[in-house]
């Protein structure tokens, strides 16, 4: 068995398996560049509500860009100052658009502005670009494309009841 309180090693030299110098690396891994940290999350699907498990129960992990992709995602579909627990830079303002009695062009307009300026908020995002609107009804359904501080990009969709 091995020792549980091992003398010939110090801590904050590589020791276990997570030592700190292994977490140095990896934070200068993804550091590298332009100093833009990509984390990783757990991988979750937004038309059921819940988090992708594994056969064995185990929450699915996700890479970086995958965790980025979710972030934008994740702040397409979450009202600007609605919980506390978001800054006040999180989410979208679709809900000002409303009842505002506005021609489909003028709010296809304000949802590329709220959308952009909701995605830009975070320091990963490069450019938001390539919007596609359709209306179904007084919906609002739209596309654009991402792209992140690694050039890798997305498609993101979305829809806005006026």
């Amino acid at each position: 068995m091995a020792n549980l309180f091992p003398e010939e090693k110090e801590w904050g030299s590589g020791a276990g398996a997570a030592g700190l110098d292994e977490l140095d690396d990896v934070l200068e891994r993804q550091n590298a560049g332009d100093g833009r940290a990509f984390g990783r999350s757990w991988m979750f699907d937004f038309e059921a509500g819940e988090f992708l498990m594994t056969p064995t129960r185990k929450i699915v992990l996700a890479d970086e860009t995958a965790a980025w992709i979710m972030w934008c995602e994740k702040a397409v579909r979450t009202a600007r100052y609605h919980h506390v627990i978001y800054s006040r830079n999180y989410g979208q303002e679709y809900d000002g658009l409303i009842g505002r009695g506005m021609s489909r062009g003028a709010l296809e307009s304000e949802i590329q502005r709220m959308t952009t300026e909701a995605l830009m908020a975070d320091p990963r995002t490069e450019r938001v670009d390539q919007f596609s609107f359709s209306w179904s009804g007084d919906a609002c359904l739209f596309s654009c494309r991402v792209m992140n501080a690694r050039e890798e990009t997305a498609v993101l969709e979305g829809s806005v009841s006026v």
